[in-house]
This record gives C-alpha cells, structure tokens and sequence, in this order.
C-alpha cells in the first residue's frame, strides 16, 4: 500500500489514525464515493434528454458543489477554510486537472451510451498504475500482460468495427483522453493531500475545477440558462451533489489508502453505472462487450495489485508545487 506521509508543518499520522477502525472507514468511504460517481452517467444522460447541452452541464454541476462544499465548509468547517497559498495553489492545480477530464467525459458522454461510457471511464485505474510506475514503481513485462490484456477488453467494449457513426470514434476517443487526465488527477491528488486535511483539500480542489470549466464555459459561447427546462435543473442539482458528496468520501479514502487502493475500489463504480443505466437508460451490451468489460477490470485490477506489491514506497517525485509551504 502507498503510504503518504504528511510533511512540514504538517503532522506524521498517528498509531490511532492507521488503526483498524479508521483503516474501514477509508473503505467505506471510497465505496460511497463510487456509489455516488456511478450515478454521473445516468444522470448526465438525464440531463442530455432535457437539452441540456455537455459544457453548460459539466460547468453548471461543478458550479453546484462547489456552492454547497463552500456552504458546508462555513457552518460545519471553517477551520478547515484557512490554508496557505501553496498548498491551495497545488489543490487549484489538482482541480484544473479534474475540471479538463470532466470537459471531455461529458462531452464523450454526449456521443455514446451511458454503459459504454462507464466501461471506457473505467480504465482510469489503469493510468493511476502507469503514472504511478512513472514515479517510481516497479513494473515488470507481466503488468504490461496485464495493462495489454485491459486494453484489449477496451477495444471490445469499443467495437469499433460496429461504430457506423463518427461521433461513437470522438466519443471513445474523448473518454480515453478523460480516463488518462483522471488517473493523473487521482495521482496528483494523492500527493496534495499527503500533506493537508482532506475537507480542506476537497474545497479548494473542487473550487479549481469550478473555475477550469467555467472558463471553458465561456469561451465556448457563454452559460444560456432560460433555456433549460427544469427536467435539466433537476438532473443538474443533482449532479451537482453528488458530485460534492463523492469528493468528500473520496479524498477523505485517498488521504489514508492512497492512489491504487482507491482506484481499486473505484472499480465499484462501474457496476453501480452498470446496473442503473440497465434499469433507468435500457442499455443492453453484447455479448463480446460483457468479455471486454471483464478483460479490462481483470487486467487492470491484477496489474494495480502486481504494482503494489511491487513496491512499499513511492519515489520522492512530486510534480506538484509544495503545499507545506517549504
């Protein structure tokens, strides 16, 4: 397991704070985190049937928990408001990250089907394994077995020798590149809050990303809001929560497990979007479709385990300004 040992000013965590109990709860709050990220699909689809078009819904979603983190972050947190210039610098960085791999997973969203979408977003463990042995971590020809065997499940879940529409080839496109940014976001993120709190980090994480899509926003035109109908705002808002509510859980689980840990259990999400978009968007996949899903969760999941196990620590590589102020 990666252990992220908090720096500077900051304090080593304690016996007590790597105890069992805490050790659960880092789990159960990554399972709730992808409880609450799986819902991201079916309700963007939601919002797509309203004509809500996917820059308004991305900059709009994120705009929402934001509003809500900092309202949370007053009445309950306000200690957790205060942080130093570095470290929010490194958060606003981590966030702008997150912000452009949201642009283009709602943008991808747009083109494919929900079940599809959540199969190709899944290969965002995939990259936290790659940037992660890019910094240090061991990784032998059988994790790249393993990485080509994912990727091979990917291009089942693609067909792309069934895709008669150009915009499916975008839309796969467009989420490899969102899986790729989010694997860098998780990474750099893990070195972030390595040395501050996660509330603090949650807020002015999602504020950087608040600002990244809605400057993208109004570069592509402007946010047109009486056009939207309130099925959109429904799907919007709650969104938006769930948006809030997942980032708290999940670098609340990222603080104490780590990169590969969480990625692991955010392979929960993918059966989470699975089963909705069965239930709420009657998605059906092909059989092949299935084998690829279960290719790439297979060799992704081995290959964070072969990763692990490969190492007991992290390089001293950190790509991100530092946030202890040193």
């Amino acid at each position: 397991m990666i252990k992220p040992v908090r720096k500077g000013a900051s304090i080593v965590p304690s016996e007590a704070e790597s105890s069992k109990p805490v050790a659960i709860s880092a789990v159960t709050s990554g399972l709730l985190a992808s409880f609450l990220l799986g819902w991201a699909p079916i309700l963007g689809k939601f919002a797509y049937r309203a004509r809500v078009d996917p820059l308004t819904l991305a900059s709009l979603r994120t705009l929402v928990a934001a509003i809500f983190l900092w309202c949370v972050h007053l009445v309950f947190w306000r200690r957790r408001v205060a942080l130093g210039w570095r470290p929010a610098l490194s958060c606003i960085i981590v966030g702008a990250i997150n912000g452009v791999g949201s642009l283009f997973y709602y943008s991808g969203l747009n083109r494919l089907d929900a079940s599809r979408a959540a199969l190709l977003g899944s290969m965002v463990p995939l990259w936290v394994v790659l940037f992660l042995s890019a910094s240090g971590q061991r990784m032998g020809i059988p994790t790249f077995v393993q990485l080509g065997i994912a990727l091979c499940g990917a291009m089942l879940v693609t067909s792309p020798w069934h895709a008669e529409d150009p915009a499916d080839f975008l839309g796969s496109m467009l989420m490899f590149a969102s899986a790729a940014i989010n694997g860098w976001y998780i990474v750099s993120g893990q070195w972030v809050l390595a040395d501050i709190p996660s509330q603090s980090g949650t807020l002015y994480i999602m504020s950087g990303m608040a600002m990244t899509v809605i400057i993208a926003r109004f570069l592509g035109g402007g946010i047109v809001l009486h056009g939207i109908p309130l099925e959109g705002w429904q799907a919007i808002l709650a969104l938006g929560l769930t948006t809030a509510l997942s980032r708290m859980a999940m670098f609340f689980s990222l603080a104490r497990l780590g990169g590969v840990q969480t990625a692991i259990l955010n392979l929960f999400e993918l059966m989470v979007s699975l089963g909705l978009a069965f239930v709420f968007l009657g998605d059906r996949l092909a059989w092949y479709q299935w084998l690829g899903g279960a290719l790439l969760l297979g060799g992704g999941l081995l290959a964070q385990r072969r990763t692990e196990s490969a190492s007991d620590s992290w390089a001293t590589f950190d790509p991100m300004p530092s946030s202890a102020g040193r």
